[in-house]
């Protein structure tokens, strides 16, 4: 089979999935093609131990391997959904909000990463798996950050203050970038290197490769946006903003800045331009329609893959216990390492009590998460691992993620709405 043949399939099974979640099941999509991903799979192990002669099960996973998911994310597709999900940024929310995004983005992440290694380096001596606690780092690492089009969507199914969709919303976009430094600086001391830990590098990094990626990224949405006003040609205006996403992630990549948080600000900068000052009037409606079938389509692929990734990953009995352990302590490092940060959430007690209720629940791992894993190199603990991790993530997707609109709700009292759609560009001007 060709590779169009295996999209062809996909989107079909997307496609039916959808029809039947919209009649019947109205949980939100990408959950449900992730948790149906998840039976096909088990299915698929099924007929290769009853049916011997048959081995799906192998041809699967020759196939999930051969669609690099880790470096298709992490090169490209995490630069569209980062900046699809930075179009629904307010800056004038984000505003009053930016010491305690900046926080959980940067103070919350390590914090969390540091709870997570000795935890997860507890449970696999609990369990009489001896894995360094260095490789602990890398997991911990790996399984800090929240997953901002996870968040994103869920967020469009009830009605919040908007200081705190801000907040959360900010916090899933920029901690991306804080992971993946953690994460390869993690991954080099774990293969040996020094100098790359402690000393103040991982802070120096943090701060310089953020703060570069930022100014990247605030230089090049302004420079499309000054392009964009004279624009008279809508499909022109939508490939440049395509050509902002790819090449500024690239750009950030290639110059070794953060290239998550550059492509976040190119896109929160565009975003927040006045309305009135582009050539065309219905430009914004145009980037909506475009911006929403990229995100859409993009996270179709994604989880879908996430769920058949279950197939390319061996879960041995030696690593039962860790995954069980690693779900609570996930939950515990979020609540903790949110908790420590209450100085600079919104003022009042009450209030305070909701959002850390609410930030921790909306901790939610995801496909960032998967794919770091899976660059993890050929270790005597690559498999653990890589199965802790994707225990986390199917986990906090699945449960968490389905329970969130009910936890929302009973927290704020907002209601439920099941159509989900939420506009991407606010067409009122900002202050």
């Amino acid at each position: 089979m060709s590779t169009f043949d295996m999209a062809s399939l996909v989107f079909v099974f997307a496609a039916v999935i959808g029809i039947a979640n919209e009649r019947y099941l109205r949980w939100p999509r990408v959950i449900a093609l992730l948790i149906c991903a998840l039976l096909a799979s088990l299915v698929i192990m099924a007929v290769g131990v009853f049916v011997g002669s048959i081995n799906l099960e192998e041809l699967a996973q020759h196939r999930i391997e051969g669609a690099h998911l880790p470096r298709i994310l992490l090169d490209g597709v995490l630069a569209l959904l980062l900046f699809a999900a930075s179009l629904h940024v307010d800056l004038r929310e984000l505003r009053s909000q930016a010491w305690a995004v900046f926080g959980l983005a940067t103070l919350g992440v390590i914090l969390a990463t540091v709870l997570l290694a000795f935890g997860i380096f507890a449970a696999f001596r609990l369990a009489g798996t001896g894995i360094p606690l260095a490789w602990c780092f890398v997991l911990g690492a790996v399984l800090a950050p929240t997953d901002a089009v996870a968040v994103e969507g869920l967020l469009r199914r009830v009605q919040l203050p908007g200081s705190l969709r801000a907040l959360v919303s900010g916090e899933a976009l920029f901690n991306d970038g804080t992971a993946v430094i953690l994460f390869f600086s993690a991954l080099a001391a774990a293969g040996g290197q020094t100098g790359v830990i402690g000393h103040g590098h991982i802070a120096l990094s943090l701060f310089v490769e953020g703060a570069a990626g930022a100014a990247l990224g605030g230089a090049a949405g302004f420079l499309a946006y000054l392009v964009m006003r004279r624009v008279h040609d809508e499909n022109l205006a939508v490939t440049i903003s395509l050509a902002l996403a790819l090449s500024t992630y690239r750009l950030a990549v290639a110059f070794g800045v953060s290239g998550p948080i550059a492509v976040v600000v190119s896109g929160i900068v565009l975003a927040n331009q006045p309305a009135k000052s582009f050539a065309l009037p219905k430009l914004r409606a145009k980037l909506v329609t475009f911006w929403s079938l990229v995100d859409d389509l993009l996270n179709t692929l994604l989880f879908i893959l996430m769920g058949f990734e279950i197939l390319a990953i061996d879960v041995s009995r030696a690593v039962i216990l860790p995954l069980l352990l690693a779900v609570p302590l996930a939950f515990a490092a979020r609540l903790i390492s949110v908790f420590a940060l209450v100085p600079l959430l919104p003022r009042g007690s009450l209030q305070k009590t909701r959002a850390v209720a609410a930030l921790t629940w909306l901790g939610l791992r995801g496909g960032i998460s998967i794919a770091l894993v899976l660059t993890l190199p050929p270790t005597p603990y690559q498999a653990a691992l890589s199965a802790v991790c994707y225990g986390v993530v199917i986990f906090t997707i699945v449960v968490q993620g389905l329970l969130t609109p009910r936890v929302l709700q009973s927290l704020y009292g907002g209601k439920l709405d099941h159509a989900s759609a939420s506009p991407i560009l606010n067409e009122t001007e900002p202050s």
